[in-house]
């Protein structure tokens, strides 16, 4: 039976490797990051839910009065 050969495995490990970081780089030096971040304003946006402007209560199966 033949030996597999595992010679030439870390070469192409390495190149395989290499050739990543090589695409990641160009693909993070291709990217365009914005100049001067802005804060949004959370106030601007004003939500209209009916159960924000009263109080609700959430009953759990285990909270409810038990029916006979």
């Amino acid at each position: 039976m033949p030996q597999l050969d595992t010679s030439t495995w870390l070469i192409t490990i390495f190149s395989m490797i290499l050739t990543l970081l090589i695409v990641f780089q160009l693909k993070v030096s291709k990217f365009n990051y914005p100049l001067s971040p802005t804060l949004k304003d959370i106030n601007k946006y004003s939500h209209t839910n009916p159960w924000e402007t009263k109080w609700t209560k959430i009953y759990l199966p285990l909270s409810l009065p038990q029916q006979l």
